[in-house]
């Protein structure tokens, strides 16, 4: 069966169509709400928030964007309302995610690049949520500005300039913190356009 078939019986109340949409989304998803929440315990909450407010939404969802695009939204959503009811602070989480720019078999090399990705992390946390959201979808769910224009019910031009000030800031803060990565290594896939 193809999503588009899962996604339609699931909009009828199929649980076991949904349930299939949850294996092929659920490794994504938690990922964003890794990297927006901070901890793996806060992340598993929210991820479960996004798959139950995408069943109860799903009957309602058009399909004008990519299914994909949609959850993704609702993860984001659903990320910046338990941060917000929690006050949460958030914590310092490695970027396990982020490709290795070489595989280098000397321990100092290892150590430095360990050192960056923690250093990437602490600054991702201090940027507002909503600027951190356009940026993850931006460049770790490698999402187009329009599709998340569309997800987020957003200007693609407000969308370009939240990812440009998000990483000026992101920039700012690591200069501050004394990192002094190359503009391509601020995030992986750091491309603009």
């Amino acid at each position: 069966m193809t999503e588009q078939q899962w996604i339609a019986r699931a909009r009828h109340g199929d649980a076991d169509a949904f349930e299939q949409l949850v294996v092929a989304y659920e490794g994504p998803v938690y990922r964003l709400a890794l990297r927006m929440c901070g901890s793996a315990e806060d992340a598993r909450e929210v991820t479960q928030d996004a798959f139950l407010a995408a069943w109860r939404g799903l009957p309602a969802f058009r399909g004008d964007s990519r299914f994909s695009s949609w959850l993704y939204r609702l993860t984001t959503n659903a990320a910046i309302d338990f941060l917000r009811r929690e006050k949460h602070h958030l914590g310092n989480l490695p970027l396990e995610e982020a490709p290795e720019r070489s595989a280098p078999q000397q321990p100092e090399l290892l150590a430095e690049q360990r050192e960056q990705q923690e250093a990437l992390q602490r600054a991702l946390d201090q940027l507002s949520p909503e600027h951190r959201q356009v940026l993850l979808l931006r460049v770790v769910q490698q999402l187009s500005y329009d599709e998340i224009a569309q997800a987020l019910s957003l200007e693609s031009g407000t969308v370009k300039s939240r990812i440009s000030r998000a990483r000026r800031q992101l920039r700012e803060i690591l200069l501050r913190q004394g990192n002094f990565f190359p503009d391509s290594a601020v995030l992986p896939n750091g491309k603009e356009g």
